[in-house]
C-alpha cells in the first residue's frame, strides 16, 4: 500500500509539471511570434503617417503599397526613395477605394495585397484563445485541489511489523507498559466491550523533541498489526482555503475504511493551537482545527480507530482538543535515565563495530540529560570520526570526540590564534575551572580546553554522572557563580574584560530570570509565577513597582555570583596560574591533570 500511494504521488506531481509546461510552452511560443512579428515593423524614424500618405498618393508619388490580408500595417514605397516606410491604415475599405479611384484617374503605382503569414495567424488565434486556456487550466487545477485532501501516508501492518516494534523502543519501560492498552484495544476490541469499556479516541504524547514520540507511535502500530497513517501537522495547511478542512475528512474517512487503524498526527500543534478571533490564516487553521474536533467526536462505537499525536508545546494546544472523549490520555516521554540511556545505546550500537575498551554503560553515565536522538547521533559521528581516523573499530576517544562535536562544536585545529587572545581564552576557562572546583555542586571537571569549537574560543566540559529531576536554589546559584567565573578572571589577572563572556552573562542571566519569574526562589517576592512568553501582558497586570522589583532580584542575584567568582578567584591565584599556563603549554587538559595542578 505504501508502494502504490508513492506511485500515485509520483503519478500526482509528473501531471503538475506537464500541465505546467505545457503552459509555460505556450507562453513562450505565443512570445516568440509576436516578437517575430513585431521584428518586422520599422523604427519610427520610418513610419508613415496615414494623413502624410494620403497627401503623397494625391501627388502621384507612391510607387507601391503592399498590405496584408486582416492586418492594419502597410509597406510604402515612394518614388524616389529607396527605403520603404510602413503605415497605420485606420480604415483599410475606404484606403484601397481611395487608392482605386486614384488609379483610374491615371497615378501609376501597384497595390499588393499578400495572404496572412502563418506565425500570424497562429499567434492572432492563440491571443483570441489565451483567456479561454487559461481559465480551462485554472479549472482543471481546482478539480485536481480537490484530491488534495487525500493526504497521509498509509503503512500496512506487514510494512510496519517488519520496521518499528517495542524491541526497538528503549528507555521507556513505563511509557511502553501504557502503550500494551492502547495494543490490546487494537488486537482484541470485543474484549473490552464486553466490560463496558470504551476505546480512548485519541492519545496526546508530549515531550522534548528527540525523546521518541514519533518512534513509539509507530512500534503501537508495529505490535497490534494494524495500518497506521501518518500526517504531519504542517500537511494539513495550504494556500487554499478550506483545503485543511478537507484534508481532515478525507483522513478520517480513509481511515473508517481501513479500521482497525491508527491515525498518527507529528507536531499537532501547527493545527490544534488555541483558536482566536483573527481573520486570513489564523481563520484558516480555526476551521481545520474544528473539523479535527468533529472528527474525533464523530467516531462511531464499532469503528476502532486511535488517534495518536505527538507536540513538544502541549501548552499551546486547545483546550476542547485536550478534554476527555478527543485525547482521553496525555503521556509524558520524559529524558532516559542512565539504564535507560544504556538500553538505547545498545539498540543503536547493534550494526556497529566497537573497539574492546568501549564501556557502553560508561558513556550512558556521561550523557545525563541527553536524548535518545541525541545518542544515536552521538554513535553515528563516532562512526563516521573512527572512519576518518581509518581505525578498525569504533574506540573511546572516537566517542569522547563525537561528544564534543555535538555538545560543543567542531574542532578549528586551523584557527590562527595571537598569543593576547590564547593567554585571555587560557585564563578565561582556568577562571571557570577553578571557580567550580571550590563549589559543591560544579566541582566536577572533566576537561579544560582553549582548542576553539563551533562558535566558542575554548571551553571547560563537566562529568555529569547523575539523572536530575529537581534542582536546587543552591545549584542555580552555584551554576551562575561558575558562570561568571571566566569575566572574574579576566578582570582580575588581565585589568580587562571581553565579549568572550558574552554567552556566559547570558545563560547566567536566564537562570536568575528563571528563579524569580518561574521557580518563586525571591526572598522579596516571594512564590510567584509570571509567564510573559504566553501572556505578555501579565507583567503589566501585576503594575511597575512590581516590574522594577524582579529587574532588581535579578540584578542582585548576577552581582553576588560575579562577587563571589571574583573572591574564589583571589583566594585561589596561584592555582588559576598553573591552570592557565598548563592550558597555554597542552592546550588541553584532563579531569586527572586538573586535580594535580589545583593540589
Amino acid at each position: 500500500m505504501d508502494e502504490k500511494q508513492k506511485n500515485d504521488e509520483k503519478k500526482k506531481n509528473r501531471q503538475y509539471i506537464l500541465l505546467g509546461s505545457l503552459v509555460v510552452v505556450m507562453i513562450a511560443i505565443i512570445a516568440i511570434m509576436y516578437f517575430m512579428t513585431a521584428s518586422n515593423s520599422n523604427p519610427s524614424e520610418r513610419e508613415l503617417a496615414y494623413t502624410e500618405l494620403i497627401e503623397e498618393v494625391n501627388a502621384g508619388n507612391v510607387e507601391s503599397v503592399e498590405m496584408t490580408v486582416g492586418s492594419t500595417t502597410a509597406k510604402v514605397k515612394l518614388k524616389g526613395v529607396e527605403e520603404e516606410k510602413t503605415c497605420i491604415i485606420p480604415s483599410t475599405q475606404a484606403f484601397i477605394e481611395l487608392m482605386q479611384q486614384k488609379y483610374e484617374e491615371g497615378n501609376e503605382f501597384e497595390l499588393l495585397q499578400k495572404p496572412t503569414n502563418i506565425f500570424v495567424r497562429i499567434s492572432s488565434t492563440l491571443f483570441s484563445l489565451l483567456p479561454t486556456i487559461l481559465l480551462v487550466v485554472l479549472i482543471l487545477l481546482f478539480f485536481k485541489m480537490q484530491g488534495l485532501g487525500d493526504k497521509g501516508k498509509v503503512y500496512d501492518s506487514e510494512t510496519t511489523r517488519s520496521k518499528v516494534t517495542f524491541d526497538d523502543v528503549a528507555g521507556l519501560d513505563e511509557e511502553k507498559h501504557e502503550m500494551i492498552e492502547i495494543v490490546d484495544f487494537l488486537k482484541n476490541p470485543e474484549r473490552f466491550n464486553q466490560m463496558g469499556a470504551k476505546i480512548p479516541r485519541g492519545v496526546l504524547l508530549c515531550g522534548q523533541p528527540g525523546t521518541g514520540k514519533t518512534l513509539i507511535a509507530k512500534a503501537i502500530a508495529g505490535e497490534a498489526k494494524v495500518p497506521f497513517i501518518s500526517m504531519s501537522g504542517s500537511e494539513f495547511i495550504e494556500m487554499f482555503a478550506g483545503l485543511g478542512a478537507s484534508r481532515v475528512r478525507k483522513l478520517f474517512e480513509k481511515a473508517k475504511k481501513i479500521s482497525p487503524c491508527i491515525i498518527f498526527i507529528d507536531e499537532i500543534d501547527a493545527i490544534g493551537s488555541r483558536r482566536n478571533s483573527s481573520g486570513g490564516a489564523e481563520s484558516e487553521n480555526n476551521q481545520t482545527l474544528n473539523q479535527l474536533l468533529v472528527e474525533m467526536d464523530g467516531f462511531d462505537t464499532d469503528e476502532t480507530i486511535i488517534v495518536l499525536a505527538a507536540t513538544n508545546r502541549p501548552e499551546m494546544l486547545d483546550k476542547a482538543l485536550l478534554r476527555p472523549g478527543r485525547f482521553d490520555r496525555r503521556i509524558t516521554i520524559g529524558l532516559p535515565d542512565m539504564r535507560g540511556r544504556e538500553a538505547i545505546l545498545k539498540i543503536h550500537a547493534k550494526e556497529k563495530k566497537f573497539a574492546e575498551d568501549v564501556d557502553l554503560k560508561s558513556i550512558a553515565e556521561d550523557t545525563a540529560g541527553f536524548t535518545g536522538a541525541d545518542l544515536a547521533n552521538i554513535l553515528n559521528e563516532a562512526a563516521i570520526i573512527a572512519t576518518i581516523n581509518e581505525h578498525r573499530a569504533i574506540t573511546n576517544r572516537d566517542i569522547e570526540d563525537a561528544v564534543k562535536k555535538v555538545t560543543v562544536g567542531l574542532e578549528k585545529q586551523s584557527r590562527v590564534i595571537s598569543e593576547k587572545d590564547k593567554k585571555l581564552t587560557a585564563y578565561h576557562e582556568a577562571g571557570h575551572a577553578i571557580v567550580s572546583s571550590r563549589l559543591e555542586t560544579q566541582k566536577n571537571v572533566k576537561e579544560v580546553s582553549i582548542i576553539p569549537r563551533g562558535v566558542a574560543g575554548g571551553y571547560t566540559m563537566y562529568k555529569s554522572n547523575e539523572d536530575k529531576y529537581y534542582i536546587s536554589k543552591t545549584e542555580m546559584e552555584e551554576k551562575m557563580v561558575a558562570l561568571m567565573g571566566g569575566r572574574a578572571a579576566e578582570k582580575i589577572v588581565l585589568n580587562d574584560i571581553s565579549t568572550g563572556a558574552s554567552n556566559d552573562i547570558e545563560v547566567a542571566t536566564g537562570i536568575a530570570k528563571d528563579m524569580i519569574t518561574k521557580y518563586g526562589m525571591s526572598e522579596t517576592l516571594g512564590p510567584i509565577s509570571i509567564n510573559t512568553e504566553q501572556d505578555p501582558y501579565e507583567l503589566q497586570m501585576l503594575g511597575e513597582k512590581f516590574g522594577d522589583a524582579i529587574g532588581a532580584e535579578v540584578k542582585i542575584l548576577l552581582d553576588n555570583a560575579y562577587a563571589t567568582a571574583q573572591k574564589l578567584i583571589r583566594e585561589n591565584r596561584d592555582k588559576l596560574d598553573k591552570v592557565a599556563e598548563a592550558l597555554l603549554q597542552k592546550e588541553v587538559i584532563s579531569a586527572e591533570e586538573f586535580q594535580e595542578l589545583i593540589q
